[in-house]
This record gives C-alpha cells, sequence and structure tokens, in this order.
C-alpha cells in the first residue's frame, strides 16, 4: 500500500505547486492596471468592427463603452446579421447620441463559413480600410483606455493581441458559477501559456494588423476552424508569430445565469478545445482542486497522516484563487470558494462531455465541431 500512497502525495505536491505557480503568474499579469495616459494625437487609426445580434445582459452599456474611448483616431462599425434584429434600435440610438465618433452599421450576412459570428464580421472587416482592427465582442466592457492597452502589448514579434473575457456583476449563484470557470481558473492558465510563449488567441477582443492577417488569406482564413479564435492560434504560428495578451483583461458583466445556460457553454467550448487542440485538451481532465483533495483523503485514510492535511491543502488551493482575485480586483464574496469548488466538481463532466460528441447550439444555430485538419 505504500506505493499508492506515496503516489498520492506526490500527485498532490505536483498539482498544488503547479497551482501556485499559475497563480502566481497570473497575479503578476492580471492586477488592478494603471490607466494609461491619452493617446499621443499621431496614434495609429482603429477600426472596431463588433458584431451584435439580439438583447444581451447589460448590452446598452457595453455597447456604449465603445463611445467613450479616449483614442483620438478610431471608428466603430457594428455588424448585424438582420435588419429586424432586435439590438437594431439600441445600436442606432447610441450612434445618434454620439455625433462625434464616427459609427456605422452594417446589416447582412455573408456566409463564409459555419460561424455565424463569423459571416457577420465578414463585412465589417471588408468595409474599413484601417491597418488596425480590433474584432471585439458586442458584451465586452471597454475601458477608456481599451485601445491603448490593446497596443501597448504589441511586440515586433506578435501577430495577434487578445484579451480573455473577465466575469463581472454577477447576478446570483449560477453567474458567479460562470465567474468561476472564467476568471481564476480559465484566465489563469491563459496567462501562464502566454508567458511561457504559447498563447491561444480568444475571440472576445482581437487586435489584427491587416498586413499579417491579409497574406494568409483575409478574414476568410479565420473560417478554416469553426471557432474563429482556434483559426487565428493557427494562422498565427503559421506565420511564425505570437498571440499575446493584453494585461489586465478586460471585462465583461455577466448578469444573470441559469445553470443551464452556463453548462452548455461550458461543454461548447469543451468540444472546441478538443477537436481544435486535442493534445492541449487531453490533460484537462486533471485540472482543478477535486482530484488532489481526493488523493489526500486516500493518502489520509490509508496512512497516519494527520486529517487536517485535507482541509490545509483545500485553503492552499481556493485561498490561493482568493488572493488572485483580490489582487486583479475581480468578482469576490463570500460564496465565490463555493463557485470554485462546484467548478471543480463539474470540469471532470464537463472534459467527458467533451468527447462524447460534436454537436451543439449557439445563438439557436445548430451547429457541429469536426476534427482539425491544421497545426498548432
Amino acid at each position: 500500500m505504500m506505493i499508492p500512497i506515496l503516489a498520492a502525495e506526490a500527485f498532490c505536491v505536483a498539482t498544488t505547486a503547479i497551482h501556485v505557480a499559475s497563480t502566481l503568474v497570473a497575479i503578476v499579469r492580471c492586477k488592478s492596471p494603471a490607466v494609461h495616459g491619452p493617446a499621443p494625437a499621431d496614434a495609429p487609426a482603429v477600426s472596431l468592427v463588433r458584431p451584435v445580434c439580439g438583447i444581451e445582459n447589460h448590452i446598452e452599456e457595453t455597447l456604449a463603452s465603445a463611445f467613450r474611448l479616449d483614442y483620438p483616431r478610431y471608428e466603430i462599425v457594428f455588424c448585424v446579421a438582420f435588419a429586424h434584429d432586435p439590438v437594431v434600435p439600441t445600436v442606432r440610438r447610441l450612434m445618434a447620441a454620439h455625433p462625434g465618433v464616427p459609427a456605422r452599421l452594417l446589416i447582412g450576412n455573408e456566409k463564409i463559413s459555419d460561424n455565424p459570428k463569423l459571416n457577420n464580421v465578414y463585412k465589417g472587416w471588408r468595409d474599413t480600410a484601417q491597418d488596425w482592427v480590433v474584432l471585439a465582442d458586442s458584451n465586452v466592457f471597454m475601458p477608456p483606455d481599451y485601445i491603448q492597452r490593446l497596443l501597448a502589448a504589441w511586440r515586433p514579434d506578435t501577430g495577434l493581441v487578445c484579451s480573455p473575457p473577465v466575469g463581472c456583476r454577477p447576478d446570483g449563484f449560477w453567474a458567479e458559477l460562470e465567474c468561476a470557470f472564467l476568471n481564476t481558473y480559465q484566465a489563469r492558465f491563459q496567462y501562464t501559456a502566454d508567458t511561457l510563449g504559447l498563447g491561444f488567441a480568444q475571440g472576445k477582443s482581437m487586435l489584427w494588423r491587416r498586413d499579417i492577417l491579409e497574406p494568409a488569406g483575409g478574414i476568410r482564413a479565420l473560417a478554416s476552424e469553426l471557432a474563429e479564435d482556434a483559426a487565428a492560434t493557427k494562422v498565427v504560428r503559421r506565420a511564425g508569430l505570437r498571440v499575446r495578451l493584453v494585461d489586465a483583461p478586460f471585462e465583461q458583466p455577466l448578469g444573470r445565469r441559469s445553470a443551464a445556460e452556463v453548462w452548455h457553454r461550458q461543454a461548447r467550448w469543451a468540444r472546441l478545445r478538443r477537436t481544435s487542440f486535442k493534445a492541449c485538451f487531453v490533460p484537462e481532465i486533471l485540472a482543478g482542486g477535486a482530484w488532489p483533495l481526493l488523493a489526500a483523503i486516500f493518502a489520509v485514510a490509508q496512512s497516519d497522516l494527520p486529517l487536517a492535511g485535507v482541509p490545509a491543502l483545500a485553503a492552499v488551493w481556493y485561498g490561493s484563487e482568493a488572493v488572485l482575485a483580490w489582487a486583479a480586483g475581480w468578482h469576490l464574496t463570500a460564496r465565490s470558494p463555493l463557485a470554485w469548488a462546484l467548478r471543480d466538481v463539474l470540469l471532470p463532466a464537463v472534459w467527458l462531455n467533451g468527447w462524447l460528441g460534436s454537436a451543439f447550439v449557439w445563438r439557436g444555430n445548430q451547429m457541429r465541431a469536426v476534427e482539425s485538419r491544421g497545426t498548432v
């Protein structure tokens, strides 16, 4: 019995070390940012292309944030697939309320892929001639220095700058669970990968330089994968460049969520990760604190190790997440540890679901993730 006990102890030590190390990386990268000063008058012109579809929680606030940027030369290109979409009056009202910001609404749906979002933004990419283009989801809240912070992350070896979504203002426990997935779990691992030079694109905010994407086939190149951010990662890596993440990611106000919404979103992302980056998806089964805690319980039950070791391990795991959330200024309440623990219990089920099928529904569209033919 000694070998299984030693194996369980080694597993606890290794996984906890990785957890703490990734938390420290995220604390450094995601701590509450200093506000950037105004951009210089000769700053490059930037186009913000924002696809809109339906009325989302906090939609007017997130769309309005794009009109309040402290940047001298930018335009906003809203894209909607259908003229009867209920979000259209909101967009028109915001444009009328901010006549000093160049903005326009493009209507139409050009099917270049099975991804409805990519079909929607295609016309926006073609309509603007700026060298710098940001593709930004409608539910991203843009701080006044949004563009400066994206540009500040650009380096000579950069092909794309992105920001993971950070959940804020959850309404109800299930939205807090979504924060638990987005913030101290997914964002933490993305910043660790980025720090190691293995950054992955995130579709919420993507800053492109046109002369990098156009030689690869333009925005149509992002149709090579069902998820445009997976395709973007591979396009950039094939060009010998890096995807970089902006320091201190941008917020996404969540509002109310149901348990089913949180589950279906995580299951969809798992299936997309499995088909696009299978080698990275396989070890996800070991993620989270549930397995180390089970290993600790086994080791304590089969030896004379003190029982206090189990709650001490839990305190290290979830205490470090609390420190990260506090340092980064992310959502943190007395219910957060419960949300983190439930997330970790659900992670194996999410991983298993990622292998059990390819079909999912996104914004009312029946879609199917297929095995990637590209390389990373």
